[in-house]
């Protein structure tokens, strides 16, 4: 059986998680703590940072606990686990616009945690059963496509009520769907299961096979940890701010027209596309180099027109760049965690990647971003000091690059070819 069959689920699986990621559980909590509950954004600050704690916490303790089972036909169970994930959601997406309440809210946010905190591992750790070495930027890129595209050019109105009655059937049915894969004995289940022992699977394209067969990892993990932690803090820390600005966003991500939602849209599927490609050509601090540099320049481009009588329309190139940075960096983070691991070691990573950098980093900037508002930081300081962190990691990267070899890290051409 060919990779085709097992990419489709895992595209369909991680781009229906992060449009619900980047929609509900980012603005959809925001809006309903702050529209139809009433909180002040110093408590939804508070109440992001403990959504930010609890998934990490959740997830790096069932990513730890799959690993310890060191089992290699976990297939099954990972789709079990995202079944109950799927239901939860579904559950929690119904029940969400009805709360009312500073304590609800608080319950809400924990049961998203909880649920996030399973399905991280769980979903992450299907690339080394579904997806070969060779293919995991392509994957990256469709699933940053497909989940950024209706994101951006199909939803105008980022309120709870709109994301959960536009997403409770799809859930469902999904759900139905992953009970059958999950639960029934089905033949292309069971193929699928025994893919991860294929050399074209796994190791992932930064573990290196050394002599006697030993796997060591080419890369320091805590720096790819600590660089990825800062791609998610700058994004969120910036567009957090800038989505309480009308004059950005109403003009452009939030556009009554659908022109500019469409640009913006088209440019997160061309940016992800190319993304794909470069991530099989160059080596992964390169691509940060790259992603900081947008970043600073947006942010740059930001407050630079946040300083001009805000009248008219915002130039539509910033949320252009922005987009192409996001994209560059999502495709990253959706392969990058499988080609650090083996097929023992991918739930371990992917929560402590996931978990300890994108949701941490996430929530936290977006707790910090309400903080300094309510601390009375304009909108121009706070684009100055985001471009300010934004040029600290270009300038960290840039460092990387130049007292490392240089040397351009690719996949074993056996793997790419699935030689033994």
């Amino acid at each position: 059986m060919g990779p085709i069959p097992g990419m489709l689920l895992f595209i369909a699986l991680m781009a229906a998680g992060y449009y619900y990621n980047l929609t509900f559980v980012q603005f959809g909590l925001l809006d309903l703590g702050k529209r139809l509950i009433g909180l002040r954004e110093a408590e939804i600050a508070r109440c992001m940072a403990l959504l930010a704690g609890l998934t990490a916490g959740i997830a790096v303790g069932v990513g730890l606990g799959m690993s310890r089972r060191n089992s290699r036909c976990l297939l099954r169970t990972r789709l079990k686990l995202i079944f109950c994930a799927v239901v939860a959601q579904a559950v929690l997406t119904r029940l969400a616009p009805a709360v009312r309440s500073e304590t609800g809210y608080l319950g809400l946010v924990a049961a998203t945690a909880l649920v996030l905190g399973v399905g991280v591992p769980a979903t992450f750790g299907l690339t080394v059963d579904l997806v070969p070495v060779r293919l995991r930027g392509l994957a990256g890129a469709l699933i940053t496509g497909l989940a950024y595209f209706p994101a951006v050019a199909v939803s105008p109105d980022w309120n709870i009520d709109q994301f959960s009655a536009g997403m409770l059937w799809p859930m469902l049915l999904g759900a139905v769907a992953l009970a059958g894969l999950a639960f029934l004995p089905l033949r292309f289940v069971d193929r699928l299961a025994g893919q991860h022992s294929r050399p074209d699977y796994g190791p992932g394209r930064f573990i290196q096979v050394e002599p006697g067969g030993r796997l060591r990892l080419r890369r320091g993990l805590p720096t790819l940890l600590v660089l990825m932690f800062g791609v998610f803090f700058v994004d969120s820390l910036g567009f957090v701010r800038l989505a309480d600005t009308p004059f950005f966003f109403e003009t452009a991500w939030q556009s009554p027209e659908p022109g500019p939602r469409i640009v913006i849209g088209l440019a997160h599927v061309i940016a992800a596309l190319v993304a794909g490609v470069l991530y099989s050509a160059l080596d992964e601090k390169e691509l940060f180099l790259w992603i900081f540099g947008i970043f600073a320049l947006v942010h740059l481009m930001s407050a630079l027109t946040a300083r001009l009588p805000l009248t008219g329309t915002s130039p539509l190139g910033m949320p252009v760049l922005y987009a192409v940075a996001v994209s560059l960096y999502t495709v990253v983070n959706f392969a990058l965690w499988a080609d650090l691991s083996t097929p023992e070691t991918i739930d371990r990573n992917a929560a402590l990647g996931v978990a300890l950098s994108a949701w941490t980093a996430t929530f936290l900037s977006t707790a910090l971003a309400l903080q300094m508002r309510l601390s009375g930081v304009d909108l121009e300081t706070h684009l100055r000091l985001v471009d300010s962190v934004a040029l600290l990691f270009f300038l960290l990267v840039g460092l990387l690059i130049f007292f490392s070899s240089g040397r351009v890290v690719r996949p074993d051409p056996r793997v790419m070819k699935g030689e033994p």
